[in-house]
């Protein structure tokens, strides 16, 4: 029996999506475990100091959760198959890019000022803080890694494929920075990240667009393999993404649905993220899932049961 061209392509996009999440999921375990053994940054004396933090329990956590991630998606994006050249530069220097500055802030960062609006705000003042620092540092590697993808299918003059690039570039910047807002209880990102990245990926998988659903798969299926596999240390709060992690999820999903959506599709992703970062400025997360009973249920999946008292909400 003849096997139809659009089985064929979905099968190929099934088979390079399971290769792209077993290698995102075998890199990252391997990372984290290298970098337990040495850090990105300290010794075996010093490393507590950089990569340890309390949790929302008063609890010591590591943060070498994050690099792992990155690093093992980096690496995961450079072997998985299903990538063009271009696509497969795109996601390296989205996820090292948005990796490398969420790890800055990690590290150096300054709770001066809070937030997206905060850190802007700060900005206009003349203040440069570590969080404007990164914002516009993902911001410009959201544009670079948007105007390096392959615009395959893409039709349109000089002023529509700009557009395209800023478009891109800014759902890319705006998923790396939302990410990080839902990195506040354990696990909470990652579950975010994993929700949305499986339906990008069974569309992506579902549609007949040949090459192009066979990158879009790959792209996706990478840092959900990469979460997927750091999520026990995360819901076991032995470990937490910080930005260094988030910042390269958020990224990487980010480049994912601009290969898959087509132009109103991204526009309308890109208005949701900023609507949700726009809300995060007013509303909190925390608040809003914990009197959701669904959201709720789903959030505290996989976790230990919460404090009488709960840990005060803030982020960098």
């Amino acid at each position: 029996m003849a096997i139809r061209p659009q089985a064929g392509t979905r099968a190929a996009a099934a088979l390079g999506a399971a290769v792209g999440a077993a290698l995102g999921a075998v890199a990252a375990r391997a990372a984290f475990a290298a970098f337990r053994r040495r850090p990105p940054i300290g010794d075996e004396k010093t490393a507590g100091e950089y990569w340890t933090r309390v949790n929302h329990r008063g609890e010591p956590v590591t943060l070498l959760e994050g690099p792992a991630f990155a690093a093992g998606a980096v690496a995961a994006s450079a072997l998985a198959p299903g990538l063009p050249a271009r696509a497969r530069a795109a996601a390296m220097l989205a996820g090292a890019g948005s990796g490398v500055l969420g790890a800055y802030d990690d590290l150096f960062g300054t709770t001066s000022s809070k937030g997206f609006k905060g850190h802007l705000t700060a900005l206009a003042r003349g203040e440069v803080t570590s969080g404007a620092i990164k914002i516009l540092g993902i911001g410009a590697t959201g544009l670079a890694a948007a105007a390096l993808a392959p615009r395959d299918g893409r039709g349109g003059g000089v002023v529509k494929r700009s557009l395209d690039t800023l478009v891109d570039g800014a759902l890319i910047a705006g998923s790396a920075n939302l990410a990080n807002l839902f990195d506040l209880r354990p696990g909470r990102a990652i579950k975010v990240g994993l929700l949305a990245g499986v339906s990008l990926l069974a569309a992506s998988i579902a549609a007949p667009h040949g090459p192009r659903s066979r990158q879009a798969a790959a792209l996706t299926a990478v840092p959900l393999g990469a979460a997927a596999a750091l999520l026990p240390e995360d819901l076991g709060e032995r470990a937490m993404l910080g930005d260094a992690g988030a910042n390269a999820l958020g990224a990487l999903l980010g480049l994912a649905a601009t290969a898959r959506l087509g132009r109103a599709g991204r526009l309308a992703a890109l208005g949701v993220v900023a609507a949700l970062t726009a809300a995060s400025e007013k509303v909190s997360f925390t608040k809003v899932i914990a009197g959701n009973p669904v959201l709720n249920r789903l959030d505290m999946l996989g976790r230990r049961a919460p404090q009488t008292t709960p840990g005060s909400e803030s982020h960098g």
